[in-house]
């Protein structure tokens, strides 16, 4: 597997043979099982008039398969609607594990309920990870994007009535710290697009926002919403601007350095004072990451130091945590959301989580990010 999850040309050639020789070995089962069911009484198809005569049966079954392919996943859901047929023939487990592992690069988000595991994405088509059977089709449609929404936008009462309630209940604007490399190590500042956007409508806070000097508390409109963002640091700014020229990685001064873990080699960080007390007053937390696939990145520090401030000693642990995925610009190549989540080890986290995609230089997906966060807050209020 290549860096970021993509498949190179030669492997990916290899790949689509091995879809098709798998689809080839199906069609011994899918035509005795066929035969075998959908007939009535007098002997005729059930589902299809005309028997062997009908297109249907006319075409290969590894041709109708490799056809299955360049279907959208919801175009097939629908295609499985139709009829007996072809409810059975849709849900093959290959053809779903295909879809898997060929969209998942593509997709825009991931959230806590709906990772895939890192044995099904690195396992070979043909092969079970760790030998068990997995059900391909609900872990696509769980982990899809777009279909997450969809099942989000079937409850319209109940987002309706959790709005309501926030306003009623929230004495203020929600604060979230906002941290992480991707703030500082991209070509181009996120704060300062998010500064200028006239989708966010900024308005700079007082000075009496900040805590201890540690970061800036500005205020952001998003439509209806109202929320606060602390900014943290890891130096100053002349520093940043010295590291970003010298292709250095600055020394992070916001965490303090306890050693490595007792029998591992995996560092372990505390917090300084200033940011312990962000960290006990805001409402939830805001992590970019580096999405850039052509730059190296020290996930191991990154876990240790995300870790330090979701220290449970902080605050409720039922505070969420948005983790942008940025790229500076839109024809950057990056790191699947997907697999940011394995590498930032989001899953061992007590809290809601999800990942966006998201571009510094368009501020693309971040809406759709802070949404999401605004939504989990006002769910927990």
């Amino acid at each position: 597997m290549a860096e970021g999850g993509a498949l190179p040309a030669l492997e990916w050639s290899r790949f689509e043979s091995a879809i098709i020789n798998g689809f080839r070995q199906l069609r011994d089962r899918y035509l005795h099982r066929v035969r075998g069911e959908g007939t009535l009484e007098d002997g005729s198809d059930s589902l299809e008039q005309g028997g062997s005569d009908s297109l249907r049966d006319m075409l290969p079954v590894d041709m109708q398969l490799y056809i299955l392919t360049f279907l959208t996943p919801e175009d097939l859901c629908k295609l499985g609607m139709t009829n007996k047929y072809w409810h059975s023939f849709v849900q093959d487990r290959l053809l779903w594990k295909y879809f898997l592992l060929r969209d998942h690069p593509t997709w825009s988000s991931i959230d806590c309920h709906s990772l895939p595991d890192l044995d099904v994405l690195n396992s070979c088509l043909c092969e079970s990870p760790n030998g068990k059977e997995c059900n391909y089709m609900s872990i696509y449609l769980r982990s899809c994007p777009k279909t997450r929404r969809s099942m989000r936008s079937r409850n319209p009462i109940y987002g309706a009535v959790t709005s309501f309630l926030q306003s009623l209940v929230m004495q203020g604007e929600p604060r979230f710290a906002m941290f992480g490399p991707g703030l500082e190590q991209l070509d181009d500042s996120l704060v300062t697009r998010m500064m200028t956007s006239p989708d966010l409508r900024p308005v700079v806070s007082i000075v009496q926002r900040q805590i201890d000097g540690v970061g800036s508390g500005v205020t952001f409109q998003l439509k209806e919403d109202k929320f606060n963002i602390l900014t943290l640091y890891s130096t100053t700014r002349s520093e940043r601007d010295r590291a970003r020229a010298e292709q250095n990685a600055s020394v992070n001064k916001m965490f303090i350095s306890e050693g490595m873990e007792h029998g591992e080699l995996k560092p372990v960080y505390s917090l300084i004072p200033q940011v312990k007390e962000v960290c006990k007053v805001v409402d939830g937390f805001i992590y970019v990451a580096n999405a850039e696939s052509h730059k190296r990145h020290n996930r191991g520090e990154e876990v240790a130091q995300i870790q330090a401030m979701m220290d449970p000693l902080l605050g409720a642990q039922r505070r969420p945590m948005l983790v942008l995925s940025c790229v500076t610009n839109p024809e950057d190549k990056r790191i699947p959301c997907v697999y940011i989540a394995h590498e930032l080890c989001l899953n061992n986290l007590s809290r809601q989580w999800m990942v966006q995609n998201t571009v510094a230089s368009t501020l693309s997906g971040l809406s759709e990010g802070v949404a999401w966060i605004l939504a989990e807050v006002g769910k927990k209020m």
